[in-house]
């Protein structure tokens, strides 16, 4: 056993690690979180957060103090900017380990460890630079504290309260709601009301103020306006309302569940069906670890589905309860070889990966925006794997031997996820501002002014070191740019023309489609554009 989990941490390690910087920063979220700590250091102003060096209030703290800490270390670069996320969802799946221990035993933790570091969306987000796996990590880290603080020793609520103040730090109030939600409900279905007096544990309670409050305080005292445009705006209004045009259906997150936890979706309907007591009556009373971890999932899934925002990271910290549950479910299947539970788990995984496989065959095929030849060599080894991983299923099962079975599926989905990971290179050249700013630097002198007209790629400060002008954009600045006191940073089109036949050398970079709109006005020599990508074109008024 001792051999199996090393082995299985030097996968997870090599899994998370390997090639972690390789890739350009994602638009716009990771040009965002490394920009944001890139000014702090270079500022020294760790209290108030600023994107384009004007103020953004849309997130606490605590994530862009962590990627500061690692840029410190490592450089400023892809790989410093991902090392958080990436650990934390390692610390994630060790929480998961010491849980399902805890509640079911030692090859249930194994078993739900790997599920959870092999699930398909779980693993996308925890190699990227976002907010999203760092809070799943503190959720997780709490859960894990109530549920040891409640039934073994009390001091381990010092960790529930620990990780609800570093969920609050990264993400608001979440960190806090979520938790109270999943306790109220296990308490209130369970009838275990001695959890008030228990959970009421006044040292963790001291901690989570000591963690939490200085931050909020100090950022207050310095910022007037940052109480009501994070509380209410950024809370409540974005939670209730359709403002940051995110919304999506209730049903959104369905889909996402099931193809997130790829290539072990199949375990989902069993997993759910442990839950269920023997009788009704004991609903409650027995199966407690299982309703724990149930409410856990619930609670979230339903909080994030009637949310007016909705974007697919949300529901990260689902997984960790999914996992011990599913966990459960493969064990019982290797331990009892008259278990159907087996055969139910091959059906369901066909139905859901066999038209997700025919998809990654099709799709490049029948795709407009990337041909098949630069497609297939990304979807191909994926779709190959993964029907592998079905095909080994089902021929293990055949043989009757399910340890070697739920041993081959954890290989293969091991090895299912190192292939996808090369999917982040595609996204490199579509989604990263990492060519457009090399391109500029190469022509770039000191003293240039750089503006982006009608859009803002939020790497480019981040990769050049370099406030941008931004002509006729404000998005999620606008906040900050109404603070500004200096115009010349967000100006229209009359100020963008007095700008580049002023006496500075620009460089203007603008979306491709957009080149017909610019010249109208600007009437620049065909000798101004000096370097393209597929969607951004550059210009300098002097060459």
């Amino acid at each position: 056993m001792a051999l199996r989990i090393l082995i299985f941490m030097l996968l997870a390690f090599a899994l998370y690690f390997w090639g972690l910087g390789n890739h350009g920063l994602l638009e716009p979220d990771e040009g965002r979180y490394s920009e944001i700590p890139r000014e702090m250091r270079e500022s020294g102003d760790f209290i108030t957060p600023k994107l384009n060096y004007i103020k953004y209030f849309e997130k606490p703290v605590l994530h862009y103090w962590l990627t500061a800490s690692a840029q410190a270390v490592f450089g400023e670069n892809e790989f410093s900017g991902r090392f958080w996320p990436a650990l934390l969802a390692l610390g994630g799946v060790l929480c998961t380990f010491v849980l399902a221990k805890s509640m079911f035993g030692r090859e249930t933790a194994l078993y739900s460890s790997v599920i959870l570091t092999t699930s398909l969306v779980y693993f996308a987000i925890g190699q990227i630079n976002i907010t999203d796996m760092p809070l799943s990590f503190f959720l997780t880290l709490s859960m894990t504290g109530f549920w040891f603080g409640l039934e073994k020793n009390r001091r381990f609520y010092l960790l529930f309260y620990a990780g609800a103040a570093l969920a609050l730090l990264t993400k608001g109030l979440i960190g806090i709601v979520l938790p109270g939600g999943i306790i109220f409900w296990y308490m209130i279905l369970t009838r275990r009301w001695d959890i008030v007096r228990s959970a009421l544990y006044i040292p963790g309670i001291i901690l989570f103020f000591v963690l939490a409050l200085p931050w909020f305080i100090a950022v207050c005292f310095i910022n007037s306006d940052f109480f009501y445009f994070f509380f209410i705006q950024e809370h409540f209004l974005r939670y209730a309302t359709q403002m940051h045009g995110r919304y999506e259906p209730s049903w959104f997150f369905i889909p996402i569940l099931l193809v997130g936890l790829f290539p072990w979706t199949g375990l989902l309907p069993g997993s759910f069906r442990t839950v269920i007591p023997s009788r009704l009556r004991s609903f409650g009373r027995e199966k407690k670890e299982e309703l724990f971890l149930f409410l856990w999932f619930t609670v979230i899934f339903v909080f994030f589905s009637l949310s007016n925002s909705k974007l697919i990271p949300y529901i990260i910290p689902v997984f960790p309860p999914l996992a011990i549950l599913m966990g459960k479910v493969l064990h019982r299947i290797t331990e009892d070889e008259n278990h159907r539970g087996a055969r139910r788990f091959l059906i369901w995984n066909s139905l859901f990966l066999i038209p997700f496989i025919l998809a990654l065959f099709i799709y490049p095929f029948v795709n407009n925006r990337i041909s098949a030849l630069e497609l297939l060599p990304y979807s191909l080894p994926v779709a190959l794997l993964l029907s592998g991983f079905v095909t080994a299923g089902w021929i293990f099962y055949r043989r009757g031997n399910r340890r070697l079975m739920a041993s081959a599926l954890c290989i293969l989905a091991f090895l299912t996820m190192f292939s996808f990971k090369r999917v982040f290179l595609l996204y490199d050249s579509l989604l990263s501002a990492r060519e457009l700013a090399s391109a500029i630097g190469e022509f770039r002198i000191p003293g240039d002014v750089i503006a982006q007209y009608g859009n803002y790629d939020q790497g480019l400060p981040f990769y050049l070191k370099q406030r941008l002008v931004l002509v006729n954009y404000l998005g999620e600045l606008e906040f900050g740019a109404k603070q500004e006191k200096d115009p010349s940073w967000f100006i229209g089109d009359a100020q963008l023309k007095e700008l580049w036949n002023g006496d500075k050398r620009v460089i203007l970079v603008i979306n491709a489609d957009r080149l017909e709109n610019v010249t109208e006005f600007l009437d620049p020599p065909l000798s101004s554009i000096v370097a393209k990508t597929d969607k951004r074109i550059v210009l300098v008024n002097r060459p």
